[in-house]
């Protein structure tokens, strides 16, 4: 009681002094000063093992011990990116850099487009669609290992039963998961399988919340389901559609587990895999070199894809 009134007579309370501070900061600056706490926390668990990463590609593998080698400084660059480790890893980098980038094209475009359409069929108000988000759901639940599996047995000559007839129409050969590129195709639907019930979560979000009201203006201005879907539902969910590619390109950049699982790394020699092969053989420099690369890699299309599509979304935003 004492203290109240001695606050209450002149002394200001240092809560109300540190709100008055804040609230006297430029907005922008108050935003960023909220973000600190998060920026501390990803240079803890994000910047500070990319650090230590690099420092520990500058330096020769050991291949005794836990421990790298000599400091040897870019060589291990050099050598990695002319070909020069090709022997100790599955496949050369600039080949796994190919394969992933394919994967990931072809995987996101897949997932999308597929997505958007279980999306479409959500937003609708129709019997049983409680079931029917279970069922589009259900795969996204699925552990990698068991997605891989279930197309493992479809698609081993010995035992699975799409061999012989996708063989007899000339679309894959007799041993596909021992093939690049039917496996890689084959990876590419596996993933599509599992991830597109996330784009379409993602799609469904951004379809909900446009107003319902443009709907029915459009339907009494006499306009056809497409033109509802081309003039209002594309534009107006077109941010949502990005936000779930840029995820998806993300992941699909490290793609690893599908791959161990269903055709093995000698086949389908994706960036992450050079860098887990080369840590199980206790190449830890040479791992490292491959990890720095391949975040280098993943960064640089990550910031080409926001640069593409940051105005479109200004745009967009600022129509809406």
């Amino acid at each position: 009681m004492a203290t109240e009134n001695k606050q209450s007579s002149g002394f200001p309370r240092p809560d109300y002094v540190i709100a008055n501070k804040l609230e006297g900061l430029p907005e922008e600056l108050y935003a960023y000063l909220l973000l600190v706490p998060a920026f501390f926390m990803v240079g803890a668990v994000a910047l500070w093992p990319l650090v230590d990463t690099f420092t520990m590609s500058l330096h020769a593998d050991a291949l005794t011990g836990v421990s790298v080698g000599d400091f040897i400084g870019m060589q291990n660059y050099v050598d990695v990116l002319t070909g020069q480790r090709n022997a100790v890893l599955p496949g050369s980098f600039w080949y796994a850099v190919g394969l992933t980038v394919a994967f990931t094209i072809g995987s996101v475009t897949l997932e999308t487009v597929v997505g958007l359409a279980q999306a479409l069929v959500l937003d609708q108000e129709f019997r049983g669609r409680a079931w029917v988000r279970m069922a589009i759901i259900l795969p996204w639940a699925v552990p990698v290992v068991v997605q891989g599996m279930m197309f493992y047995l479809l698609f081993e000559p010995s035992i699975g039963f799409l061999v012989a007839p996708l063989q007899e129409i000339g679309l894959f050969s007799s041993t596909p998961l021992s093939n690049t590129q039917d496996s890689l195709i084959l990876i590419t639907i596996t993933d599509a399988w599992k991830t597109s019930a996330f784009m379409a979560l993602i799609i469904l979000a951004g379809m909900q919340s446009i107003d319902r009201s443009l709907y029915d203006v459009s339907k009494v201005a006499g306009a056809t389901a497409w033109q509802r879907f081309k003039l209002i539902t594309f534009p107006l969910v077109l941010p949502a559609v990005l936000v779930g590619m840029l995820f998806r390109t993300l992941g699909a950049l490290k793609v690893y587990g599908v791959i161990e699982v269903l055709s093995g790394c000698r086949t389908v020699p994706s960036m992450t895999c050079l860098v887990i092969s080369a840590f199980r053989s206790n190449r830890y420099g040479t791992s490292a070199t491959l990890a720095f690369l391949t975040a280098l890699i993943i960064s640089a299309f990550i910031l080409v894809y926001l640069l593409k599509f940051v105005d479109s979304l200004r745009g967009i935003g600022g129509s809406a």
